[in-house]
């Protein structure tokens, strides 16, 4: 897709821009099952604390508690990898994976609640070779650490994850940063170990942010990758933690690796006892900063006001010309228009946290969209002097906004990453308020 597509269809597609990276990407193995409606609220009742079993019923001396980790996939859904929780036990004949990322396009109302923020998802086990083999059979890379935990804390991880698998207890409001299918593994492990892990990592500094790791992810898409840093405010700006980063199944999967927990004898050991590599993706490998891609974003948006200006001039044919302006600035008027209003609704109507304060909105100015009418009969000669003085006014808005959008990234408390936003979007929002200008004066 071109990035005047991704930037087109980012408004108008929901599902394709903020959401799913598809936007966000969790959205890991769709089951078509009825979700109970008790379930769409809540799995606890207000006041109601879940008895949740401490597994001392339960020999943990043969069990073998594995996280297992799946690299990125093909489709944009799976760019940020899964993981799961792996329990064996030959004496009981227990080989079963607990996979959080469920959830269901048959659930009451899903559309609402997807647009909104509110979707439910839930985990379930699955049998674990079969599991596993589906994922190298989609050719993801799979990698399984062995959890150096005592019997007994092996017993409580089993007890907790069938506990959690029970249909009053799986389901949990998903949300695509702070509670998805890697952050539920995160701290059902982190349960079981007292708080060490929350302990070890909550306050170790990572030097990157929910979107320095989304556009690095994103980058083999660029629809999704342009959709998303339209889509996605400065909330996903701040420094993350470790514990935070967690978020992303690989990069728990070496957190962990610098891991110690205390053994029965009081010691510190590694919390990965053994770490084997299953299957490794032919894939290329997931790389490890964001593009730098101010210079591909710029030329389009030269490219669309290299567009626009000339047609601001009368030229030999001042009738093709200034119809052909009016259909180009009121198509980007309708375009700016549009993604503004999206924005705007998100950032009030919804619980999309991440898209909320959106400074991508001094670009997209919402009263552009009136330029599809305005610029048109401006230029026809409609409506008289009031219409053209309008449409002027209205330009220069858009555009004054636009290099505000630009002057504020000098400023400290202002800190969204949109450069490559700023750099697509200004110089066509400028070329517009010229040719307006010229056309209407």
């Amino acid at each position: 897709m071109s990035l005047f597509g991704s930037v087109l269809l980012g408004p108008t597609l929901l599902g394709l821009t903020l959401l799913g990276p598809v936007s966000l990407g969790f959205l890991e193995t769709p089951l078509h099952a009825q979700v109970p409606d008790e379930a769409l609220s809540t799995s606890v009742r207000p006041g109601q604390e879940p008895t949740i079993p401490d597994g001392s019923d339960i020999d943990g001396s043969t069990m073998v508690v594995s996280l297992v980790t799946m690299g990125p996939g093909r489709r944009v859904w799976e760019r940020f990898g899964h993981n799961a929780i792996w329990v064996r036990d030959p004496i009981r004949g227990i080989n079963r994976m607990y996979n959080y990322g469920m959830f269901s396009f048959q659930q009451e109302n899903f559309l609402k609640r997807f647009i909104q923020g509110e979707m439910m998802y839930w985990m379930a086990g699955f049998d674990g070779r079969l599991h596993m083999g589906a994922y190298i059979e989609a050719d993801r890379s799979v990698w399984v650490q062995e959890l150096n935990l005592t019997p007994d804390k092996r017993a409580e991880m089993y007890a907790f994850v069938e506990w959690n698998e029970r249909p009053e207890n799986r389901f949990y409001p998903y949300d695509y940063y702070r509670d998805n299918c890697s952050t539920r593994v995160r701290d059902a492990l982190d349960r079981v170990l007292d708080g060490r892990l929350r302990d070890l990592t909550f306050d170790a500094e990572t030097g990157t942010t929910y979107r320095f790791h989304t556009r690095r992810l994103l980058a083999p898409d660029l629809g999704a990758y342009a959709g998303t840093l339209f889509s996605l405010g400065q909330p996903i700006d701040q420094p993350i933690s470790a514990w935070e980063e967690m978020f992303l199944p690989v990069r728990m999967m070496k957190t962990l690796r610098g891991v110690t927990v205390l053994d029965p004898d009081g010691q510190e050991v590694p919390l990965v006892r053994s770490e084997d590599t299953i299957y490794l993706s032919s894939m290329p490998v997931e790389r490890e900063t964001p593009p730098a891609w101010l210079l591909g974003f710029l030329g389009f948006g030269l490219i669309v006001a290299a567009g626009i200006l000339p047609l601001g001039s009368r030229g030999s044919t001042p009738r093709a010309s200034r119809i052909a302006a009016a259909s180009l600035t009121s198509l980007w008027g309708l375009l700016v228009g549009v993604g503004g209003w999206f924005l705007v609704l998100v950032w009030i109507f919804t619980q999309h946290w991440a898209a909320h304060w959106n400074e991508n909105i001094l670009l997209f100015n919402p009263l552009a969209i009136a330029l599809v009418a305005l610029v048109p009969l401006a230029v026809a000669g409609r409506g008289g002097a009031g219409v053209g003085r309008w449409a002027r006014r209205l330009v220069w808005i858009v555009a004054a906004t636009s290099v505000l959008a630009l002057v504020i990234q000098l400023l400290p408390a202002f800190d969204q990453v949109n450069s490559e936003i700023i750099a697509a979007v200004l110089p066509p929002n400028l070329a517009m308020a010229w040719a307006v200008s010229r056309l209407t004066a």
